[in-house]
């Protein structure tokens, strides 16, 4: 009897795995991590810092690893359903100190997509400025890669390789148990929620650590107000006349603006 009871329960609890697994969600709220590796952003402000003597600056910076964490993580939400969403990034609730400039602890973005209309509207900071960019949605060209696939808040995700801005390479996991096409800041465009994206090369990373289901309504997604108007070209024009020709540590800034 004792075998046998074991059986049924083993037998209910698979079943109610399975049914977990194979839910389809289309609604609800994810919170996500932006890692920052501040040790990796410091070297390419000490690389490109040509103001400073050299060896003043590698002992700034021994001096700066050896006190401050290597990692600072950023808490953001994304709220969805099958029709909008709205994307936050709060400001931290302990200072963080980086090695010079880094755009990735100000920027503050608030970002809205209307899935329906394929259009967003985002309000960002750029050093002290907000802007409210009013336009159509991102175009992202995304590579599924076959086979890969990563377990992400209790999500299967599938692997997915993109270019932005250009040259901006991005490395995705998106789950196709969330039916919508979006995901953290303004990336977006693959068959399922994005649920991670890693930019390698500019050292931060998006992930999700909580998926909760929950009715949203239309009428709670709404755009953010407030900050200068601009469409999508007007943005891009003006963060490249104050950016690009700041060298390499101009272009980084560029383009972690640009998200």
């Amino acid at each position: 009897m004792k075998t046998i009871s074991i059986v049924i329960i083993s037998l209910l609890t698979g079943n109610l795995l399975f049914a977990q697994q194979s839910k389809i969600v289309n609604t609800g709220v994810i919170e996500y991590d932006e890692v920052v590796n501040m040790f990796a952003i410091g070297r390419i402000n000490l690389v490109v810092n040509h103001n400073q003597d050299k060896d003043m600056q590698l002992r700034a910076f021994d001096q700066y690893q050896a006190n401050r964490p290597q990692f600072v993580t950023l808490k953001n939400k994304l709220t969805f359903n099958s029709n909008r969403s709205i994307y936050n990034t709060f400001r931290p609730t302990e200072e963080v100190v980086a090695f010079q400039a880094n755009p990735l602890l100000n920027k503050y973005n608030t970002t809205y997509n209307d899935y329906t209309n394929a259009t967003s509207v985002t309000q960002r900071n750029v050093q002290g400025t907000q802007f409210l960019v009013a336009d159509s949605t991102r175009k992202i060209k995304w590579k599924i890669i076959p086979g890969n696939t990563r377990e992400i808040a209790g999500y299967t995700c599938r692997e997915a390789h993109g270019l932005i801005q250009d040259s901006l390479y991005v490395v995705a996991f998106y789950t196709e148990k969330i039916w919508v096409s979006g995901g953290p800041e303004s990336f977006h465009g693959l068959p399922g929620m994005i649920l991670c994206v890693v930019l390698p090369h500019e050292h931060v990373t998006w992930i999700a650590t909580k998926v909760t289901e929950a009715p949203i309504t239309d009428a709670a997604i709404v755009p953010p107000k407030g900050g200068k108007p601009m469409n999508n070209k007007q943005i891009a024009d003006f963060l490249s006349l104050n950016f690009r020709n700041r060298g390499t540590l101009g272009m980084y800034q560029l383009k972690m603006f640009s998200l």
